[in-house]
């Protein structure tokens, strides 16, 4: 697909992998972490092939999952069409950074996203705006690369505050001010370029939404946490995603589109590991104990239960969900058990992990057609590499008559 994509591409990109993800639909609905895949009844050499994989196989196939589809492709022959339907170009290239002296408050994640996010979108010839602008790392970042003047719209007041005054401090044309962008209520901005780093669910939403409905020249943003909705499920926005085989998607599995994790430190993966061997063990227990073949969900738990012992976080698990567990239990048993189950559904994940990415794509690519359907053209890509992060997809967007008033003035 070219870098500026037509709607008839975007449309045939879309269905391709529409029915894609249909016809693997068992392979990636199945949450191994929950209970058996029923895949792996269907297809025992599978499953076994997968479950005999070596620790750094399996965490080589984690981080290079299109090096897992070849040997898979002798039980799931369309395996061979992922690496196409991936085939998006890489657009910008520049990085904008700004220098670390003048970012010291800015993560260096952050920093780095920001830059190559801008690199992306040169020139910036207009007045912008900073859709959920946090504490303006993004709104500063524009601000060094446009003579024109950056409005920050942001909700947390503390953030808006902290924000203003690093700008201040560092002499930047930029202002933020505080808005809850879902509930708009005063005069949409003057800005004509809408921009958005990592906005969440219902925020980039809003975003096309409104810059459709108050013909915004231009806007340009990196979607993140497709499954942060207030509706239960997947709403497509474009009139062709109306037709999609995969209608009635919940939150759980949108969830699956922002998985992947190529940056966390290895102390804070050991801990998520500890953590899922725990839960897994606790299940394990509870299962047998009262005679129930169900996952029982626990909330989410900070990283310090781990100063603690398995029987500890058994215990507290049981309480929260009103168990009472008998006073002779073999708690290494049941960890052991967890640590176990966990190897099996990493590599029971695997399978599943496949289908993070072109998920991913068939999310963004509703939004590329909605947008196209208003009439605006589009580029779709990804600003920068994996490893600087998973969400790298940029939809850039802008009307017809806005890139033919650039070339006037550029004449």
């Amino acid at each position: 697909m070219s870098s500026t994509t037509s709607y008839l591409e975007a449309a045939k990109h879309w269905q391709l992998l529409d029915s894609w993800l249909h016809q693997h639909r068992p392979f990636w609905i199945a949450q191994p972490f929950t209970s058996q895949p029923d895949w792996t009844l269907h297809y025992p050499e599978m499953a076994a092939w997968l479950e005999n994989l070596g620790t750094a196989d399996c965490e080589n196939f984690e981080q290079h999952p299109d090096q897992l589809c070849q040997p898979l492709q002798a039980w799931l022959p369309a395996l061979a069409d992922r690496s196409h339907l991936l085939e998006l170009p890489l657009v910008g290239g520049k990085d904008c950074s700004l220098p670390e002296k003048y970012a010291k408050a800015m993560p260096g994640r952050k920093r780095l996203q920001a830059g190559a996010l801008v690199g992306a979108l040169l020139p910036l010839p207009s007045p912008i705006f900073d859709w959920c602008s946090g504490s303006g790392h993004l709104a500063r970042t524009l601000a060094a690369q446009t003579q024109h003047p950056v409005l920050g719209l942001e909700k947390d007041i503390q953030l808006v505050n902290k924000g203003n005054q690093l700008a201040e401090a560092a002499g930047d044309a930029v202002r933020i001010q505080q808005q809850d962008v879902l509930a708009f209520k005063e005069a949409w901005p003057q800005e004509p370029h809408g921009v958005a780093l990592h906005a969440c669910g219902d925020l980039h939403r809003q975003l096309i939404k409104k810059a459709i409905q108050h013909r915004l020249p231009r806007l340009s943003f990196s979607p993140c946490c497709y499954h942060l909705i207030a509706a239960d499920s997947w709403q497509p926005l474009s009139q062709q995603a109306k037709n999609s085989l995969l209608q009635g998607l919940d939150k759980s599995l949108l969830r699956l589109a922002v998985q992947e994790t190529v940056t966390a430190p290895e102390r804070v993966a050991r801990q998520r590991d500890q953590l899922k061997t725990w839960r897994l063990g606790f299940d394990a227990l509870q299962r047998q104990l009262f005679q129930q073949d169900q996952y029982l969900p626990l909330p989410s738990v900070s990283p310090r239960w781990l100063q603690g012992s398995f029987a500890d976080f058994c215990r507290w698990a049981a309480e929260h969900k009103g168990l009472q567990l008998p006073p002779q239990i073999d708690f290494s048993e049941w960890e052991e058990r967890g640590e176990k189950r966990l190897i099996q559904v990493q590599r029971h994940e695997l399978l599943r992990h496949l289908f993070r990415r072109p998920l991913e794509i068939w999310l963004v690519l509703d939004y590329v057609l909605a947008l196209e359907e208003a009439g605006y053209q589009v580029k779709l890509g990804h600003f920068c590499k994996r490893e600087l992060t998973p969400r790298n997809l940029l939809i850039d967007a802008w009307l017809p008559e806005m890139k033919m008033a650039r070339s006037q003035e550029q004449a």
